[in-house]
């Protein structure tokens, strides 16, 4: 990931909770892919699992599985930890080569902050027969007119801006086949003062007729793809 911000204190003064609220959501997400593939995994690793709870999450709903956790931040890590059961275990480090290939291999909301996302995504390929990664779709037309790229690198750490297409191009550059993606509706989990309550109420009308245009124009709906 980029600069030392994860590991110097200075990404959990901005986030205290890691983003821990937005878990359960991004957990659904995750179940909602699997189970339209009908994929029952026996392993599952997060690659950039922050504070751990989406794997958590998931190891209530999945009770034959085994969950595992990797992150470079040692404070990420220790608010992880805090997490552990007999299933899920978490670990300061990048996914490590002396592990077994994993079932599904969860990378989620992690590439947009990777100095060379190429790279990453290339070196984790081999660890799992499916990899379900999500990816903030911040090229939208909203966002670049209210010039809100910047106020998103500075308070989340993203250094890269996808769109739909260039989130799949980048997927399938670094060699992965692209299964399935849809939108996740994340406008869902916004803040609630009146202004997001009511585009949330717009996305939610606009995603049913042209998910592709209320992703362009007015974003809030990032991408979750399961590849091989």
């Amino acid at each position: 990931m980029s600069g030392s911000i994860y590991s110097d204190g200075t990404y959990l003064k901005s986030n205290p909770g890691w983003h821990v609220e937005d878990s359960a959501w991004k957990a659904q997400q995750v179940l909602r892919m699997l189970q339209l593939h009908d994929i029952h995994p026996r392993t599952v690793a997060e690659i950039g699992c922050g504070a751990g709870e989406i794997l958590r999450q998931l190891s209530v709903n999945l009770p034959e599985a085994r969950f595992l956790g990797f992150d470079t931040s040692a404070d990420a890590i220790a608010l992880a930890r805090e997490r552990e059961s007999d299933r899920l275990q978490f670990f300061n480090a990048d996914l490590p080569d002396n592990f077994s290939n994993f079932d599904v291999l969860l990378v989620m909301d992690v590439v947009e902050h990777v100095e060379d996302c190429f790279d990453f995504l290339r070196s984790i390929r081999p660890q799992a027969e499916y990899k379900i990664i999500h990816i903030p779709l911040d090229m939208a037309v909203s966002l670049l007119v209210r010039n809100r790229l910047i106020d998103i690198r500075k308070s989340v750490g993203h250094i890269h801006y996808f769109s739909k297409q260039t989130a799949i191009a980048l997927l399938e550059d670094t060699g992965y086949e692209v299964l399935d993606s849809f939108y996740t509706p994340a406008y869902q989990i916004a803040p609630k003062d009146p202004i997001h309550l009511v585009m949330a109420a717009v996305r939610s009308l606009t995603m049913k007729v042209a998910p592709d245009f209320t992703s362009v124009m007015l974003g809030g709906c990032p991408l979750l793809a399961l590849a091989k």
